[in-house]
């Protein structure tokens, strides 16, 4: 199942599935998200509704340098445990939207990402039961305010300012992406990032496992995976696309002021 929040045309709230005849959903680079949104016995086309973040988090985990190519790009040594930090929800930003990034800076990056959706709220879940506590997967763009990220430890500034985390469009259960499931990000309609989750150094397991034995995740919050190599800065007006197999295309663009 392929799971979306919505604002329909009477401006509720509402969370249906994302269908198409066939009964999976159809994204595509050229013309994004299509196909039906389905709640109840009402049916919406998706253009006409305001899509947004697929749940709602209390916080997002996000996993730093968990692909040894983009670690070798960042001139960064291989971590010998998951790299962890925190976006709050403020950070958390939806589908189609043009998102205001922080002004005055020389260099603000893209960084598309895995990111898991959890079910339920858990503790100390071990790797073999953390599928269990999964409520699907989605696309992540885990955008990053370089100039402040390398002034500060606990990248606060460079990590976790307002829209700093685009999500969705939607949550696609866990057996529609593959283990090798491809991860691109387009910069423009241009191929800048390309790899697939299969290379990530922790799995989805060990990941739940780590950070489940320090905090408590509760329904709704993500783990953003780790970016690829191909990171690169933004510019204002460019257009950013995630796409990621079996999930889906996150679009959205940006102002810079």
């Amino acid at each position: 199942m392929k799971r979306v929040r919505f604002r329909d045309t009477g401006g509720n709230v509402r969370g249906g599935r994302w269908t198409v005849e066939d009964g999976e959903p159809v994204v595509t680079a050229a013309a994004g998200p299509y196909g039906r949104i389905a709640f109840g016995d009402e049916s919406y086309d998706p253009d006409e509704v305001d899509i947004l973040p697929p749940c709602e988090p209390t916080k997002v985990v996000c996993i730093g340098r968990n692909y040894a190519d983009h670690a070798e790009e960042m001139d960064s040594e291989l971590p010998d445990r998951p790299m962890l930090f925190l976006k709050a929800p403020n950070a958390v930003a939806s589908h189609g939207k043009h998102l205001t990034m922080p002004s005055g800076k020389e260099r603000i990056d893209y960084e598309a990402e895995l990111g898991v959706v959890i079910g339920e709220q858990c503790r100390n879940v071990s790797e073999s039961g953390a599928m269990d506590v999964v409520a699907g997967y989605t696309c992540v763009n885990d955008i990053s305010n370089r100039d402040d990220q390398r002034r500060e430890q606990n990248w606060v500034r460079g990590k976790a300012f307002d829209n700093a985390c685009p999500i969705g469009p939607l949550v696609a259960t866990p057996e529609h992406v593959p283990a090798d499931a491809s991860i691109e990000l387009r910069l423009n309609g241009e191929t800048k990032q390309s790899s697939s989750r299969e290379h990530l150094i922790f799995s989805v397991p060990e990941l739940i496992a780590e950070i489940t034995s320090y905090m408590t995740l509760e329904p709704g919050d993500v783990i953003a995976t780790g970016t690829p190599e191909g990171v690169g800065p933004m510019a204002d007006g460019d257009e950013v696309e995630v796409e990621i197999e079996g999930i889906g295309t996150l679009k959205h663009s940006v102002k810079i002021p």
